[in-house]
């Protein structure tokens, strides 16, 4: 199982460039960034608490882009990209560009979005935001395969058009589907290459096992191959890791929290034992 880092990244502590650099220099396997375009400022998380800090975060096709110039082994990823508060046909060349000129090194992690007054905002009604999400991964595949793509939805529609670069990896890079909702697998099945969990504490481990199983159970009858688990908000601790891995989950990645530059790197070389891999 392979373990890499999830972070904010925003301006604190290491610019991206220096973090991607230290994370990769410490034998971790990935960095995801979260996406925020803005934050409301009257809306609020479910526990009820201000979620203002999340204004604060870069763009992640930026961010990224910039650790892929100073990085050569590290794989890239969005944790996740709110794809319901973009342009499909702009956000297909962004993705495409990025795994190009990181010579196949992103993963496409990509969630539909719990701010209702931030979807708002970006013309999107948050009762459809599932729906909008489906139709857009499905138009970008589109653009990253065919020459003249065109898709045609009830949300998502353009006639033939022409868009280069391709995608370093065709089709495409693995999208791994954000949510752990009830109807999270469902969505992997229909237009996903992957499950993108979150986790927030240790004694997730065995739902996430099981809902795995079963999702890799389903995919099986569907005649697909195995369907790869990413789980992220991780905590660092032996037990859940140990879990998760007897489950046959691929990859974790280690909520890095904020801090000043000397806090996040001795956060880093006291999880780099972790990094090579778990079990």
């Amino acid at each position: 199982m392979d373990i890499g880092i999830t972070t904010f990244a925003g301006a604190y502590g290491l610019e991206p460039p220096a973090l991607g650099s230290a994370i990769e220099e410490r034998g971790f396997e990935s960095l995801f960034f979260p996406e925020h375009t803005h934050i409301p400022v009257r809306s609020r998380r479910p526990d009820g608490s201000s979620p203002r800090s999340y204004a604060e975060t870069y763009d992640p096709f930026v961010a990224l882009s910039a650790i892929a110039a100073v990085t050569r082994t590290l794989n890239l990823g969005t944790g996740v990209c709110l794809v319901t508060q973009r342009d499909p046909i702009v956000t297909a060349k962004q993705v495409a560009c990025l795994d190009r000129l990181s010579g196949g090194r992103f993963l496409f992690g990509v969630g539909a979005g719990w701010n209702r007054m931030e979807l708002a905002n970006h013309g999107t009604d948050p009762r459809t935001r599932m729906a909008l999400l489906a139709e857009r991964v499905r138009a970008m595949r589109r653009i990253w395969t065919d020459d003249e793509a065109e898709f045609h939805g009830e949300y998502v529609g353009f006639e033939p058009i022409w868009s280069w670069p391709k995608p370093y990896r065709p089709p495409g890079p693995p999208v791994l589907v954000g949510g752990n909702g009830p109807g999270a697998e469902d969505r992997v099945l229909a237009f996903g290459d992957g499950w993108f969990p979150q986790c927030g504490e240790p004694s997730d481990a065995g739902e996430l096992s099981r809902r795995a199983a079963a999702l890799r159970g389903r995919a099986a009858d569907a005649g697909r191959g195995p369907i790869p688990v990413t789980v992220f908000n991780a905590p660092p601790e032996r037990r859940f890791l140990d879990a998760v891995a007897d489950a046959g989950l691929d990859r974790c990645l280690l909520l890095l929290p904020p801090g000043t530059e000397s806090d996040l790197l001795a956060r880093l070389d006291e999880w780099a034992p972790l990094a090579p891999g778990w079990r």
